[in-house]
């Protein structure tokens, strides 16, 4: 199974986009699956915005995303230590498994993809495992630019299917993936206690 990054707090089942708060997502019933295919519903990325592969180079940068974006609403994982004991990228997450966002020319987030298990029962679906945008590049459809490169490599390597996992009190990120043709395919009740509240795991997907 393809591990999440140590640095990569977002990995966990809460891969979210730093958006502005929205309204929630309208809720789908647990099981509820989506049927296939779905065109993006959101507007195009601003000029300006370019989404890459990744390189060795941009962990440090990545990294310190990840710290600056932390938050109980995104992540329940820990807050990232300011001096992490292994690097963002490592055999079990490297480069390859990351796309990275430009904004006027600088790295402002990623995102990972990769297969959910080792299975080849499960090799037509991508899972996506950490969505991050520092917050300076917000507005401008970065969380959006990524997700689309995402279904377009996901496309490429074969994969008919995309899912994620988001905690249920980001109503902005669900939105955002909502809009994306994203469809809430399951929910785990009260996964996670954060910050004195149970937070419920949210199971979402779309077909490619």
């Amino acid at each position: 199974m393809c591990e999440p990054a140590p640095a990569a707090r977002p990995a966990d089942p809460s891969a979210s986009a730093r958006t502005a708060p929205a309204a929630p997502a309208p809720a789908a019933p647990a099981g509820a699956v989506s049927a296939g295919p779905v065109a993006s519903a959101g507007p195009a990325p601003a000029d300006g915005v370019r989404v890459r592969p990744a390189r060795w180079a941009d962990g440090e940068t990545l990294a310190a995303i990840d710290r600056r974006v932390w938050s109980p609403v995104h992540s329940p994982g820990p807050v990232p230590s300011t001096e992490p004991a292994r690097p963002f990228f490592d055999e079990q997450g490297p480069p390859a498994q990351y796309l990275v966002v430009e904004v006027d020319g600088r790295v402002a987030g990623y995102l990972r993809l990769c297969p959910p298990t080792p299975l080849a029962s499960n090799a037509h679906v991508r899972q996506i495992l950490g969505l991050a945008v520092d917050d300076g590049a917000r507005g401008r459809g970065a969380a959006r630019a990524l997700l689309r490169a995402a279904c377009a490599r996901a496309r490429a390597e074969g994969a008919t299917r995309l899912t994620l996992r988001v905690l249920g009190h980001n109503d902005a990120a669900r939105r955002l993936y909502a809009s994306e043709g994203f469809a809430v395919e399951g929910v785990l009740p009260g996964e996670f206690l954060l910050a004195g509240a149970y937070v419920d795991d949210v199971l979402m997907g779309r077909g490619l």
